[in-house]
């Protein structure tokens, strides 16, 4: 870790498409969640009589499955379900503090600097730590002000991570992120727009490691559009994570984040607390804990980005190989 710029959580998979900001920001402003994307996923279908939720997806794989997953334990629960999906947290974030949303998967480090960016301002010190106790802790201090609720975290552990071809890491002899820097090569960088601003990304690229980004594609993070641009030299480097499924039948590499730039993120689900934060709500989730781990989620992401298999039967599937439902 450099004193430039301290560790940062990985927040990238959430925040793409940001090309529609002003029209959903707009939509937000209205009633309800009905300007909000919906999701047509196996979540979306009534149960009994204890309400209904609305589950926050953002428009990367292993949100939507984890959103499919999230609304068949609260279906088995009794709740009915719908899933909406949008793009930004910056627009995810308020909607579930206004109730638009009821339920999103999150990362503990990634929304722990979030909200602390948005309390404390784009200079604050970071509250997020490798340690997940301490993490979660300065997490829900943030969130509760706000009527959120933080969940408990599982096992399961994700974070950002940069890849580039096979054959480039030869020819440059790239192992690391300080080894990129050190061979002063220009980086067109697949990433998304948010990249520009975001520390995790270009900032700490060019101040930790002394990488040349040189400019942003913004393709959705870790989408077969942007691992393609890599491979195909369009691009030289793509943002991805570390439960990417997909990266071999590219031909993609993970360069070692070996200066830290990241922090582990600890799934775990956030809720508005007056709508969603009941004892039957907590329970039904805390569920997924018990059995969740980080190699789950990477074979989950590889069955709906390699396999071409639904968000919705891949949750299903797991729910029932797990035996987490009642039914």
């Amino acid at each position: 870790m450099t004193g430039t710029v301290p560790r940062r959580p990985r927040t990238a998979r959430t925040v793409l498409g940001l090309a529609g900001a002003a029209t959903l920001t707009a939509g937000l402003a209205g009633c309800a969640g009905d300007s909000l994307e919906k999701s047509g996923g196996g979540g979306g279908s009534a149960a009994s009589g204890r309400g209904t939720l609305v589950i926050g997806s953002a428009s990367f794989t292993e949100s939507k499955v984890l959103a499919e997953i999230y609304a068949g334990l609260l279906k088995d629960a009794g709740y009915s379900t719908s899933i909406k999906t949008v793009d930004a947290r910056e627009l995810y974030e308020p909607a579930l503090e206004k109730g638009q949303i009821d339920v999103v998967p999150e990362y503990a480090a990634t929304l722990a600097e979030f909200l602390n960016k948005k309390q404390n301002g784009k200079d604050a010190p970071p509250v997020a730590s490798a340690d997940p106790a301490v993490t979660v802790k300065a997490l829900r201090k943030l969130a509760e002000p706000r009527g959120l609720a933080v969940l408990d975290p599982g096992r399961a552990v994700d974070q950002n991570a940069f890849a580039v071809t096979a054959d480039f890491a030869e020819e440059h002899q790239l192992t690391t992120l300080s080894d990129l820097g050190r061979a002063k090569e220009p980086v067109r960088l697949a990433a998304g727009d948010e990249c520009r601003a975001r520390p995790f990304c270009a900032p700490g690229l060019r101040s930790v490691y002394g990488i040349d980004v040189t400019a942003i594609d913004p393709l959705e993070v870790g989408s077969t559009q942007a691992k393609q641009a890599v491979r195909n030299g369009k691009d030289q480097m793509v943002l991805t994570t570390t439960t990417d499924g997909t990266l071999e039948q590219f031909g993609l590499v993970v360069l070692d984040d070996d200066k830290n730039l990241q922090n582990s993120d600890n799934v775990l689900p956030v809720v508005n607390a007056r709508k969603a934060g009941s004892r039957q709500v907590v329970e039904a989730l805390g569920k997924l804990n018990k059995v969740l781990t980080t190699d789950d989620l990477t074979d989950l992401n590889k069955k709906v980005d390699a396999e071409r298999l639904k968000p919705a039967d891949v949750a299903a599937r797991y729910l029932k190989e797990k035996r987490l439902l009642r039914k």
